[in-house]
């Protein structure tokens, strides 16, 4: 072998489903203890290669290296042999057990033929004190938070004494102070002579943390550059494209208020939220996490309750708790968790984007599925699904192309009003500005857009007000050349509203 510190190579790796060809003719190459960044968009293929580098998918041709060596990963357990371990955005653990447990599944130490409980936890404790959490092993998962949950999955693929860690958008859902823990524990292993394959959206955590790049468009590996390659340079080479404005805010003229919140309370969780959104609007909802961001948005959809307060649409007010009345006043929401409440996985691209018409577009308990399926095949278009039909499983679409048909399902719906909570989380930049161009004409045909998202940049950058949520309360709203992102930060850090005149309290719509 030419390089001694080369952990694994790929050489000419191809990968095919029916109708699709994911990889084509890939290479790369991962040395020892380096972070080595796969970038692309959605569907460029970066799933499936990690999943055959995991076992769980095997290539139709190309040739794979490990430590100079041709080997064959033919499942999880031939990927762990070889000291690979990966980690999913889905974490790959079981709730009710505990940590110890979770570290050690089909592992566990044993003594006399039974599980040695206390070498066990002793050896987690040892791992997790590695990785830096603070945690009991005889703690359950399921009473984790995400950032301790990621630290566990990192301390399972260290008892597995793993040579190559491959993290799966990592720090999609941490806060920025526990992605730089994140950081400081991926460069101690990488100090540590790991080899770490690490794939992000987030082009500002490539130079803070990368050593190399490998771009992946369309299926095929197009360069490999150094990680302090300049971002444009980066989305050039991911989309094939230059991206003039990462932000491209259209500002049309507003109209009448279209979604008017008051006094809105769920007791313990938040309280007297009130504000309104206009037509041509998009109003940024921004905030820590645990704010009672997402909490507000469902209490005004109709998914959770709410204790006092009114929610109404062009001035007439909504039941509580109440999604079809919702609905058909014309509210739309694509929910933070778009797997898990936004789509039915294993239905069709048609399917999903026919679930909130399938209603009116029934006569005499039969679906016009003709009907259902021409709209489909109008908004798919519209929206640059990349797909191999409409039949195809929504399952197997790329991220971003599934962020596209849950915001397609209420286009077809005709919605006045769409909240959008964390719209772009986990999406490229390219799929990015295509979300926000869509978000753009939404506004310039008349109708409102609430956007909830932890990517400050996002908010200041495509929102025509940004309303502030500290501890349950809106603290502010900032306009203008006032929205800043310490100027969101001092408000999300402290329940009372600015004195800087720039920055008003919000106070109750007046009523009629």
């Amino acid at each position: 072998m030419s390089n001694p510190d080369e952990l694994l190579r790929i050489e000419n790796i191809r990968k095919t489903f029916p109708g699709v060809v994911a990889l084509d003719s890939v290479d790369f190459d991962l040395r020892r203890g380096e972070v080595h960044v796969l970038l692309g968009e959605n569907g460029a293929g970066k799933s499936t290669l990690i999943k055959m580098l995991s076992g769980a998918y095997r290539p139709d041709s190309g040739t794979l290296y490990a430590e100079g060596r041709e080997v064959r990963i033919q499942s999880a357990q031939d990927a762990e042999r070889l000291g690979i371990a990966t980690i999913y955005q889905e974490f790959n653990l079981v709730p009710d057990l505990t940590v110890a447990e979770n570290i050690f599944l089909g592992r566990q130490p044993r003594r006399f033929g039974l599980i040695d409980r206390r070498k066990m936890e002793a050896d987690a404790e040892e791992l997790l004190r590695r990785v830096g959490v603070q945690v009991s092993p005889r703690a359950r998962v399921r009473d984790l938070g995400i950032a301790r949950l990621q630290m566990v999955e990192i301390a399972k693929a260290l008892s597995l004494d793993a040579r190559v860690l491959i993290m799966d958008e990592p720090t999609a859902v941490l806060t920025s102070e526990e992605v730089e823990k994140l950081f400081a524990i991926v460069r101690q292993l990488r100090a540590d002579g790991v080899g770490i394959i690490f794939i992000t959206h987030h082009l500002e955590e490539i130079a803070a943390l990368g050593d190399r790049v490998t771009v992946l468009r369309d299926g095929r590996s197009v360069e490999q550059v150094p990680a302090s390659t300049p971002e444009d340079e980066l989305v050039r080479l991911m989309v094939g494209r230059s991206i003039d404005q990462q932000y491209p805010r259209e500002h049309p003229e507003q109209g009448e208020p279209l979604l008017t919140v008051r006094g809105l309370t769920q007791n313990g969780v938040f309280q007297d939220v009130a504000f309104e959104v206009r037509a041509g609007e998009i109003v940024g909802l921004a905030g820590l996490v645990g704010a009672g961001r997402t909490e507000v948005a469902r209490a005004v959809f109709g998914a959770d309750p709410y204790d006092r307060g009114s929610v109404e649409v062009l001035g007439r007010e909504l039941p509580r708790h109440d999604v079809n009345a919702a609905m058909a006043a014309g509210l739309g929401l694509v929910p933070e968790d778009r797997k898990g409440q936004g789509l039915v996985l294993d239905a069709s691209v048609q399917e999903n984007l026919g679930l909130v018409t399938l209603r009116s577009a029934s006569r005499g308990g039969l679906v016009d599925l003709k009907g259902q399926r021409t709209a489909a095949a109008r908004i798919a278009e519209q929206l640059g699904v990349r797909m191999a039909g409409l039949g195809q499983h929504v399952r197997t679409l790329s991220g971003g192309n599934q962020q596209k048909v849950v915001i397609g399902k209420w286009l077809l719906a005709d919605t006045k009003v769409l909240i959008l909570d964390e719209p772009t989380r986990g999406i490229d930049v390219g799929a990015k500005v295509e979300i926000y161009q869509l978000m753009n004409e939404l506004t310039a045909s008349g109708h409102a857009v609430l956007m909830i998202s932890s990517d400050l940049p996002e908010v200041l950058g495509m929102s025509d007000r940004v309303l502030v949520m500290a501890q349950g309360r809106l603290a502010g709203e900032l306009t203008g050349d006032a929205a800043t992102q310490d100027a969101v930060m001092a408000l999300a850090v402290t329940t009372p509203p600015s004195n800087d005149p720039a920055v008003k309290e919000v106070e109750a719509p007046r009523g009629h």
